[in-house]
């Protein structure tokens, strides 16, 4: 069982090695040793931090970077690179020295010495396509650059890359000579593009602002907002730009439309913080950036007392409160499209909507909307993780064989999470999957782990105590039952609701399956799902 808090962060990762290395060092192992030494003093390290980067480690013939912005990342890669080029000019081809850089944007896990995840297999993995004296991004870091760097880029479409699930798809930066370098910033003095939206919903969380009179809550108000950016990446369904770019409107008057379009984010945050004598106020406002409309507003009043505890406290009470207004945001959008207009994303939320009524129509519809989903963008994780949950509804509603169906749930939850491992709902659903099919070490597994990704998640901590039930544990569930009901306080409309009625069949509360709704605050508040939940618990009893 995971018991440390990882520490996560969005960042930009820049890997690079050297074209030939072995081949360099067979020949003149001294001189490529001094000139590689000299490189790295001369052109390298000072281009890391001009721009702002951190480098994480050097692995003798190559290092890993990381950058706060995607544009700092990209300038630093092309300076660099050009400046290769021209201490290369006079050197014989046998003995220069040529770096390969590859570039991505991801969610990283982080230790004092080092950083992990797919975020850096993948920059590892463009590292090893690009030429040498060349850049290769991932189309996050292309969307993120739009038309602000002076730079060519070729599409070289989707690469199969050694350990990652999914293709990666890949832009060729071209260092033509007439794409002259500007300087740092030039690019914010120049008319900008409108950054593309990614393709799952996107938030900007800026800086809270600070409206007391003590100046020393800034450090407060920042790492507030840095928690929360921080605990938003984990959720999968949410794309959260970095905290150095978030933090670049700090101090200043801004207009959130105008955040979305330079940011490319669909959704904004904007928050205050108040302190009056022992007492502090937060107020939060989630806005959809192109209409300016309120998703979400909620105030937090809080005793100061321990700064860092009560910091904890708000960023979470915050995240849970934004992740869930984002998803229903997000099927509302959904539902206003056209069928026949409807892109992977926007058939997955239809497809959600009609999966939260649980009624045999609407989880045949709900079948239909995540099979287009996964037919549009067969990489897509979400589609294939409540397929799984569609199958769960349909052995309960009685149209498919329990074995049949459960088998079904399991083998698309595990293609799921093949997909995307760090996906805590894909792992929750499989937990789900595997406590149906009696196998509660590998549910509780599956839980733990969702929970290590996204200690937040709802469906997670129900799954997990629905096991630990279940499998005859109640009294260790307690960990999490506080922090689903804070995660979660309404009926999400997935495949978990069921459970938090259904488990009260089988646990011995009188008149279970006699009409006990209107005696039971905890069964009526849930009743919509009454019927699915007896089903289930008939069926659970037969097995």
């Amino acid at each position: 069982m995971a018991t440390g808090r990882v520490e996560r962060r969005l960042t930009a990762i820049l890997a690079a090695d050297v074209a030939g290395y072995s081949r360099l060092m067979g020949a003149d192992e001294e001189g490529t040793h001094e000139r590689l030494k000299t490189h790295l003093r001369e052109v390298v390290d000072p281009k890391i931090k001009e721009h702002r980067g951190r480098t994480v480690k050097n692995t003798g013939d190559g290092m890993l970077v990381e950058f706060g912005s995607v544009l700092d990342a990209v300038r630093c890669a092309a300076e660099i690179q050009r400046a290769m080029i021209d201490r290369n000019a006079d050197v014989p081809e046998d003995k220069r020295i040529s770096f390969r850089i590859g570039i991505n944007l991801g969610d990283v896990i982080v230790e004092p010495e080092d950083i992990f995840g797919d975020g850096v297999n993948i920059a590892a993995r463009l590292e090893a396509l690009a030429e040498p004296g060349g850049i290769c991004i991932s189309r996050t870091v292309r969307d993120h650059i739009g038309e602000r760097l002076p730079y060519s880029f070729e599409d070289i479409g989707e690469q199969s890359v050694k350990n990652i699930a999914r293709p990666v798809h890949v832009y060729r930066i071209r260092l033509d000579s007439e794409a002259k370098a500007l300087p740092t910033g030039a690019d914010d003095a120049a008319p900008e593009s409108p950054l593309p939206l990614p393709d799952k919903p996107s938030v900007a969380v800026l800086s809270f602002t600070n409206m007391s009179s003590d100046p020393e809550q800034e450090f407060f108000a920042d790492g507030i907002a840095e928690d929360v950016i921080t605990a938003l990446s984990r959720y999968p369904s949410l794309f959260v730009i970095a905290r150095n770019s978030c933090f670049t409107y700090k101090g200043r008057a801004v207009d959130v439309k105008q955040v979305g379009l330079e940011l490319g984010v669909r959704y904004v945050l904007e928050s205050g913080l108040r302190k009056a004598g022992d007492r502090i106020r937060i107020t939060a406002q989630l806005v959809e950036a192109a209409s300016g409309n309120h998703v979400l507003a909620n105030r937090y009043d809080r005793d100061l007392a321990d700064i860092f505890a009560l910091q904890d406290e708000i960023a979470e009470a915050v995240t849970i409160a934004i992740a869930p207004a984002i998803a229903d945001a997000e099927q509302q959008r959904a539902m206003r499209k056209p069928p026949g207009s409807l892109d992977a994303w926007a058939a997955y939320q239809r497809g959600l909507w009609h999966l939260g009524k649980v009624s045999v129509e609407d989880n045949a519809l709900a079948e239909q909307f995540f099979q287009q989903a996964v037919d549009l963008d067969p990489s897509f994780a979400g589609g294939y993780k409540r397929l799984a949950a569609v199958q769960g509804h349909a052995a309960d509603f009685g149209g498919r064989g329990l074995a049949e169906a459960l088998s079904s749930a399991e083998a698309l939850a595990r293609r799921a999470v093949a997909l995307d491992g760090a996906d805590a709902e894909a792992r929750s659903l499989l937990s789900h999957a595997l406590r149906r099919r009696g196998n509660y070490e590998g549910a509780l597994a599956e839980a733990e782990r969702a929970l290590t990704i996204s200690p937040n998640l709802a469906a997670a901590h129900a799954v997990r105590g629905a096991t630990l039930i279940f499998s005859g544990r109640p009294k260790e569930r307690g960990r999490g039952s506080r922090k689903k009901r804070q995660a979660r306080s309404r009926p999400i409309g997935g495949p978990f609701e069921p459970d938090r009625v259904g488990i009260l069949f089988p646990a011995g509360i009188p008149g279970r399956d006699r009409g006990c709704e209107p005696r039971n605050p905890v069964i009526s508040r849930f009743s919509q799902y009454l019927p699915l939940a007896r089903r289930r618990a008939r069926r659970a009893r037969s097995d």
